[in-house]
């Protein structure tokens, strides 16, 4: 049995797998002349700074610096290993592995993550055969039946059983070998105090896989089919499930929202399969937690509509609220669904039917502010002076928040004839909110704006020999004979660590007889802020036909700068020295030394 990866395997899964192509699957991408744009997954951000080369097979973001090609990309979003990242390739290409085991058995191949992942797909198909085969699955199959799941919701959405039993999955994870104290990691199984044995956390209850955004089982949802409690019982975060960055249904849902530009947002995953019955296949979930930031932008990088889809009550109505204010923010334009009171998403379809939940909730949704007027009328009696005038405020400050002239003055419109009140008036007191809310958040502003500038300041003018080792560089990793000319002249004698140490590898790259690639000799970088460094050279918009009087000018500068660091240093000690007589030495040095500059 091997103990690697053979070099040529990895070279040809990496060229069998176009970064287009995979990046696609996360990323939300537009062509733009030669290269391919997109939202970074790596940072939050609302002006696309991530670059794709599909001529050089990399990848770049100007915003936070994150670059590679495709294997760093997959284990900088996902946090595989490279052992992990070239098998995923492979699978996606088909193109087989030989059995092997790397050096690295604990965190690639045997790791707990893979361990994981492994666990979850051999559940659910346990879970699955024991609902959809089994005596033991009759239970569920009368549930499911009575909530009028079909069997093609059953198929997609892998639904299982788990058996009312409290070793069933325990007894097969561990006739299988898999560590029952990893499972406990995992959340699959418990571990009892009294005696240190294991039991299955889930039984007698319907089963849901969650898949991670490639499709691997990372989790599950049990719902009980009695009054036990709690109703709803999802797998506790693990190293392969973050409740905060997961989407239930994403990978499914993907392709219509990539064609349509428009995902539906639900708060739990029934609601998604009952609304994939009802022909709406573009939707997601939530796993009973709020929505954060980060699902926020993996929806934006898919989607630039999100319809909001909650429960009709307060609950459901103010969590719609607290999302629409998370994902404005990512970019979305957001609208929200609206129901009758007292229905979820699930009940409105089994009660009036697929066609009316897709033209009368899913078609007839709101803009975000036509939901907060509603929202804030709620419980107000209008015909009360005070409480109207208290209306017409908090109106005022939603419409103050609007960032485009046209919608503000259409809600403003739409409110004075309602009400009967001056335009102008409403304007005015808009514009007055507009200046408070302004005021007072300006100090938080500026303070936010240094933070980011902090992060993400543009780069500075580079100073002129830094500018040109990159570029040489750059020219060097596209040629050969380029390199072997910097090697005579110059050697290593780049000025900057990063850049020497990138030149290093790049004469041994090509001392081994390969051929220009840019992308091949990034993957032999071992350190990742070089492979970041290597990665923004490689995409940089170079003349590629280097003139001779370039390369020497480029090389020039980098010879020229310690020399020009030592003058500066020498006219430091002549304006620093007292006695005339060495003063004048010191000069003469300086002067022999700027002619000695080529």
């Amino acid at each position: 049995m091997s103990n690697r990866i053979p070099d040529e395997k990895v070279e040809l899964i990496r060229r069998s797998s176009d970064i287009v192509e995979v990046i696609s699957d996360h990323v939300q991408l537009k062509k733009q002349g030669r290269q391919y744009t997109g939202l970074c997954p790596f940072h939050g951000e609302n002006t696309p700074s991530f670059s794709v080369s599909p001529d050089k097979q990399l990848y770049h973001c100007f915003g936070c610096g994150a670059g590679g090609n495709v294997f760093s990309f997959l284990m900088e979003l996902e946090g595989l290993s490279f052992i992990e990242s070239v098998k995923q390739l492979a699978e996606r290409a088909n193109i087989e592995l030989p059995d092997f085991r790397s050096n690295e058995t604990v965190s690639s191949s045997d790791s707990p993550q893979e361990t994981m992942r492994s666990a979850h797909e051999l559940a659910a198909k346990l879970y699955h055969h024991v609902l959809t085969l089994t005596e033991q699955g009759g239970q569920g199959r009368d549930y499911i039946s009575e909530r009028g799941f079909s069997r093609e919701q059953i198929e997609q959405f892998q639904i299982g059983f788990a058996p009312d039993r409290w070793d069933a999955l325990t007894t097969i994870l561990s006739k299988r070998g898999f560590s029952l104290d990893v499972m406990v990691a995992a959340s699959l199984l418990g571990k009892r105090d009294s005696d240190g044995g294991h039991y299955d956390r889930f039984r007698n209850r319907l089963m849901f896989p969650i898949w991670d955004g490639q499709g691997n089982v990372i989790a599950f949802g049990g719902r009980t089919i009695t009054d036990e409690k709690p109703k709803y019982l999802n797998s506790s975060e693990s190293p392969v499930f973050h409740k905060s960055k997961t989407l239930y249904g994403l990978h499914l849902a993907r392709p219509l929202i990539r064609k349509e530009a428009t995902a539906v947002l639900f708060e739990g995953y029934v609601d998604v399969i009952a609304a994939w019955g009802a022909g709406v296949k573009n939707g997601v979930a939530t796993l009973g937690t709020a929505l954060t930031e980060e699902q926020a932008r993996v929806i934006r990088r898919n989607a630039e509509t999100v319809i909001l889809c909650y429960d009709s009550d307060k609950a459901g109505i103010e969590a719609a609220f607290r999302s629409a204010g998370i994902l404005e923010p990512a970019g979305c334009t957001v609208k929200v669904a609206q129901m009758p009171e007292g229905l979820d998403p699930d009940d409105y379809i089994r009660t009036y039917g697929a066609a009316r939940f897709v033209s009368d909730v899913i078609g007839a949704s709101l803009t975000v502010m036509a939901f907060k007027m509603r929202y804030l009328r709620k419980g107000k009696n209008l015909q009360n002076e005070a409480e109207r005038m208290r209306y017409i405020e908090d109106v005022l400050a939603e419409i103050s928040t609007l960032n485009r002239a046209v919608e503000r003055d259409h809600y403003l419109r739409q409110l004075a004839d309602e009400f009967s009140l001056s335009l102008d008036a409403l304007k005015q007191e808009q514009f007055q909110i507009f200046r408070a809310q302004r005021n007072k958040l300006k100090h938080s502003s500026e303070q936010k704006r240094t933070q980011v500038r902090k992060s993400f300041e543009p780069k500075k003018l580079l100073p002129a020999y830094q500018n040109a080792e990159r570029l040489l560089l750059a020219h060097m990793m596209r040629d050969v004979e380029i390199a072997d000319r910097v090697q005579g002249r110059i050697g290593g004698a780049f000025n900057v660590d990063d850049h020497q140490a990138i030149a290093a590898y790049l004469f041994a790259y090509y001392g081994e007889g390969h051929l220009p690639n840019p992308s091949q000799f990034i993957q032999g970088l071992q350190d990742e802020k070089l492979v970041r460094i290597a990665t923004e050279l490689a995409m940089l918009s170079i003349n590629e036909e280097c003139e001779e009087q370039e390369l020497l000018d480029y090389m020039r500068q980098i010879e020229n700068y310690p020399k020009r660091v030592e003058i500066k240093q020498k006219e430091l000690e002549m304006k620093h020295e007292q006695d005339p007589v060495e003063a004048a030495k010191i000069l003469m040095k300086i002067n022999r030394m700027k002619q000695e500059l080529h």
